[in-house]
């Protein structure tokens, strides 16, 4: 059990523990944060890390005051300029169908200082908000990519905070359906030290409740077998076979699907859209959030991102017939987003979905 110290916000006094402001201590002992944890009758006090991140905007607008309101102004606008802190817990219950977010890395833009450290315990309330306005049958879907440690004692290494959140979800309710892989074949090489270039990061799916939507016949992709090798087989009257491995398989339906499974790999070329005007360093490509919209929720759904950028998720959702919107806490990102999602502008190369099973 951890027990953290109450934190607040500099500059408005509200109790926080998001990007966006800088952490201070109302324990009298003042800068010396602790962090308690207790395990049975043992008690271990360590240092806790201050997060130097930028101070919340001055002048940002506040949901409405009717949780009724906040679901259709974010709908209406696109993306909106708030503090998803703050207009999360103000969505009605089980009212989205579906938050597909790239939320801030680890300790690795400029705008979003989180110490990896510090990264679950910042994220849990985003992610509680996120689960009372989950529809039963929603999802929560995070791309997010693991560091190495820049400093303190795993200085070198690969931080474990992705697999402590994964955790620390499942343990909060989410259920935690599966793991993907996004391959980037264009990676960018970098300085890494004693290893390759990052040439993936983690898509995870996490539900609310036991029967998620989930279409897989709206991300199949093409079959490798030859036209005429599919036709063969589908004269195929044999039905299932038993292999001396122990189990069977019906060639029968094998390729009666229109396509196949993509398998949970997905290869998409990384995108290099904020050259094309999307104003955010971390852009997301579109063939990304146009494979999980498309496998997540139905036509018509009700898509959220809680960490929009430069709208990416709001511009592919409405693309595929969602409602969709987003919530920014950079002023700066807001006015390109919000061009791109009236434009419907396509500013990136989709990326290309390939079977690599």
């Amino acid at each position: 059990m951890l027990e953290w110290p109450t934190v607040r916000n500099t500059a408005s006094g509200r109790l926080s523990g998001r990007p966006g402001c800088c952490l201070t201590s109302t324990n009298p002992r003042g800068p010396d944060r602790k962090l308690v944890s207790s395990t049975n009758s043992r008690v271990v006090v360590t240092k806790v890390l201050c997060m130097r991140l930028q101070a919340v905007p001055s002048g940002m607008p506040q949901p409405p005051g009717s949780s009724e309101q906040v679901l259709p102004r974010l709908l209406a606008d696109g993306v909106t300029w708030g503090d998803s802190s703050i207009w999360l817990p103000k969505l009605p219950t089980g009212g989205v169908d579906l938050f597909f977010t790239s939320p801030p890395y680890a300790d690795a833009r400029a705008y979003s200082r989180i110490h990896p450290d510090r990264y679950v315990e910042w994220f849990l309330p985003f992610a509680r908000a996120m689960y009372d306005a989950t529809s039963d049958t929603g999802s929560l879907v995070i791309n997010i990519k693991n560091r190495v440690a820049k400093s303190g004692p795993l200085k070198g290494q690969r931080h474990p905070y992705v697999y402590q959140l994964v955790i620390a979800l499942q343990n909060m309710g989410w259920r935690w359906l599966e793991t993907y892989i996004w391959a980037k074949p264009n990676a960018v090489p970098g300085r890494f030290g004693p290893r390759t270039k990052d040439a993936y990061e983690y898509v995870y799916h996490f539900a609310r409740g036991p029967r998620p939507y989930f279409d897989l016949d709206a991300i199949r992709v093409p079959y490798k077998t030859s036209t005429a090798e599919i036709e063969r087989r589908k004269l195929d009257v044999n039905g299932r076979r038993n292999t001396t491995a122990g189990f069977g398989r019906d060639r029968t339906t094998t390729y009666l699907r229109g396509g196949a499974d993509p398998g949970n790999v997905i290869n998409v070329s990384q995108t290099y859209n904020q050259h094309y005007g999307v104003a955010h360093t971390a852009a997301m490509p579109e063939g990304l959030a146009s494979f999980f919209i498309k496998a997540t929720s139905p036509k018509n759904a009700v898509v959220i991102d809680p960490f929009a950028g430069g709208g990416t998720t709001v511009v592919v959702a409405r693309r595929l017939g969602r409602r969709a919107g987003g919530l920014e806490l950079h002023q700066e990102f807001i006015t390109e987003a919000r061009r791109r999602v009236a434009a419907d502008e396509d500013n990136d190369i989709p990326g290309g979905l390939v079977d690599v099973g």
